[in-house]
């Protein structure tokens, strides 16, 4: 059996004008900016326009990803045009794809099969230009910060201890760590320096969790940039940066309204890295979309351990947002090979390591029924090869904590495919308690968050600090960031910080080794295991099978 690809099925998509799903928020012309005619910005201002919703939200989340693949992008987009089946009036919210995986390992981030946003390599390459504009912001306060230094360096900035890197969205190890500012006197002062991918930056974190471009302008403003030779903490504001860092993100701030392969409103807006920022589209796309829809389903990136628990205890504590149900994907493919099972054997019958891997998922159901207290249904997205007595084991052990399990089969049968756990959320809206709580209260020590997250949401018996980590936690809190929440930066692949740990691995701690603060986010950020803020591309990127023809068509994405 030969299917199509995930381009080949949006490129032969007949999309409706971008205006006709305007309308469908009851949006007109004049309040949408044409980027061509299936692409259209909404300006954030139409949230002062009442409209009288009390939209539901709804969250997609995951197991650990694996090579197996989970689909929740796919999972989300689908169940969003089963709810439309089900007449109901209801708008997705996403994350843009970065360059990076675009061209390396993930590839694209548009949904797959039936169950797609498009244009899809629009959105996957450049799309409406917001990530560019992102890294102009981050790349002009870094030109400003060393001209800082250059013209006579008025705030004593240490340049030892300049901590702002430059940024490019695009996986690229070599600029990792660099030495600039070669070439004599009239080329700046020579430093260590370096660049992190687009999105792993805190300007990406900052545009996110912005409610408006004067809430962006003051996060731009509280950047630490370095420290002077005194110690004391120098931001962008001190530097004057912030005035012409939000002129270059006035646009971008708008969110970007497209459509699923169904026509189902779609916007897609922000981008950070779950397993190094805080993993969720902008809070200003997610009140839009509440504001104009009665049912909205958005998602976090990579398994709840990382996407789900910094959407709730990070963007939900800023944002003031209560989910109303969770969705968590996964697949029986995937919790075998989290049973260890070897990539090529997944599609055989196995039941013991079906029985071996999904302790994992039972993590995520207890995180998220037990420590956040929502409601929440387990979505099988459904493989062809997957037997009868596998879906049943996952369903008997889900059931067993009390949660339902439901297909998805949205990848091959589109919205059709999501009716079922369309279904399954509105009765969790409708009949099941929410008691939504954090893991952790904000007034807490910085150890003592950490340590709840650690042992909380991944198992963990204890977390151990090196004494680098804890000499700046110590400095983070006399400085006065003690209430901010924590972004932990961790491997995605497992609940530890070894990413070869599948499962539910007990008995272990967890290791923070650099502790950060992300003053204009507003959140710490913890790093631990050998994460780092520049992926590097695999031995054969995807970008090897990218190609357009004469026509201008686009070939190769997935």
């Amino acid at each position: 059996m030969s299917f199509k690809s995930d381009i080949e099925i949006a490129q032969e998509a007949k999309p409706q004008d971008i205006r006709e799903i305007a309308k469908k928020l009851n949006l007109t012309e004049e309040d949408i900016e044409l980027y061509g005619k299936y692409k259209a910005k909404v300006d954030y201002n139409l949230l002062k326009r009442e409209t009288g919703k009390k939209s539901k939200l709804i969250l997609t989340t995951a197991i650990n990803p694996t090579p197996a693949g989970e689909g929740k992008t796919t999972t989300t987009i689908g169940v969003a045009d089963g709810l439309a089946k089900l007449d109901k009036n209801v708008l997705v919210a996403l994350r843009e794809p970065s360059l990076g995986p675009v061209f390396g390992v993930k590839g694209g981030a548009a949904g797959g099969g039936y169950a797609q946003v498009v244009p899809m390599e629009d959105i996957n390459l450049h799309f409406t230009g917001d990530f560019h504009a992102i890294g102009a912001a981050n790349n002009l306060l870094a030109a400003m910060i060393d001209n800082h230094i250059y013209q006579g360096n008025k705030l004593d900035i240490d340049p030892r201890r300049v901590t702002w890197r430059r940024c490019v969205d695009m996986n690229d190890r070599q600029l990792r760590f660099v030495v600039d500012g070669l070439g004599g006197k009239a080329n700046g002062m020579p430093r260590e320096d370096g660049f992190d991918i687009t999105v792993a930056s805190e300007i990406m974190a900052a545009f996110c969790l912005a409610n408006n471009i004067s809430d962006l302008k003051e996060r731009l403003s509280k950047i630490i940039i370095g420290y002077s030779r005194a110690g004391e903490p120098v931001t962008a504001g001190d530097i004057n940066a912030h005035g012409a860092m939000a002129a270059l993100l006035k646009d971008a701030l708008k969110p970007n309204l497209v459509q699923t392969l169904e026509g189902t409103p779609a916007f897609v807006h922000g981008g950070p890295f779950a397993n190094i920022a805080h993993g969720c589209n902008s809070v200003i796309a997610t009140k839009m979309a509440m504001h104009f829809a009665d049912y909205v389903i958005t998602e976090a990136g990579f398994g709840a351990d990382l996407g789900a628990e910094k959407f709730l205890d990070i963007k939900c504590r800023m944002a003031d947002l209560k989910p109303d149900a969770v969705i968590i994907v996964a697949t029986v493919r995937a919790l075998k090979y989290n049973g260890g099972v070897a990539k090529n054997d997944l599609n055989e019958e196995n039941l013991e390591a079906l029985e071996n891997g999904l302790p994992n998922l039972l993590k995520h159901v207890e995180n998220i029924t037990k420590v956040y207290k929502l409601p929440a249904v387990v979505a099988i997205n459904r493989f062809p090869l997957d037997t009868e007595a596998e879906l049943n084991l996952v369903k008997q052990k889900c059931e067993e904590l009390g949660v339902n399990v439901a297909l998805s089969e949205v990848w091959a049968k589109g919205g059709e495919g999501g009716v079922e756990v369309a279904k399954e959320v509105l009765r969790l809206i409708e009949e099941e308690d929410n008691d939504f709580t954090f893991a952790y209260e904000s007034d807490m020590p910085i150890k003592d968050k950490i340590r709840a997250i650690a042992q909380k949401i991944y198992g963990a018996d204890d977390v151990d600090f090196t004494p680098a980590a804890t000499k700046e936690i110590e400095n983070l809190e006399k400085l006065g960031f003690k209430e901010m929440p924590i972004c932990m930066a961790k491997t995605q692949y497992s609940l530890t910080d070894d990413q070869t740990k599948l499962g539910r691995p007990t008995g272990f701690n967890i290791t923070v080794r650099q502790v950060t603060v992300s003053a204009g986010a507003g959140f710490i950020v913890a790093l631990t295991g050998e994460i780092m803020k520049m992926p590097g591309l695999p031995k054969v990127p995807a970008a090897e099978k990218i190609d357009v023809d004469a026509n201008g068509t686009i070939a190769g994405l997935f």
